[in-house]
């Protein structure tokens, strides 16, 4: 059985911030992470939620895999461009600013049955 992935490029929440998100759900099942999702109160937890649900969709769509038999194998969130500029400050002195972004990539997997 091969793995069935789906990602997000150029997510606009720090890497940091959607890694407190996606280590809830790590290990768990397909249908357990999509309703811990549901109930997490952060702002990381909808497009994460997303990506789960596109994930399934991929497996159920393509693979032809069952939603009960799939668990989140891996889960990561890494670093996408920072976008950066200045906003001026006091005594001709300029305050960076850093937008950071992210790239999210989950991988399903069957789990397997025992005879």
């Amino acid at each position: 059985m091969s793995d069935i992935q789906a990602k997000i490029c150029h997510l606009s929440l720090s890497a940091q911030k959607v890694r407190m998100v996606i280590d809830l759900v790590r290990g768990k099942s397909a249908n357990e992470a999509l309703d811990i999702l549901r109930f997490v109160n952060k702002r990381a937890a909808l497009p994460v939620s997303k990506l789960v649900s596109s994930a399934v969709a991929n497996a159920e769509e393509n693979f032809d895999v069952s939603r009960d038999d799939l668990y989140v194998a891996k889960i990561t969130a890494d670093e996408a461009p920072t976008r950066k500029w200045r906003r001026f400050g006091a005594r001709g002195r300029s305050k960076p600013i850093l937008r950071r972004s992210s790239h999210v990539t989950v991988i399903l997997r069957e789990r397997e049955r025992v005879a």
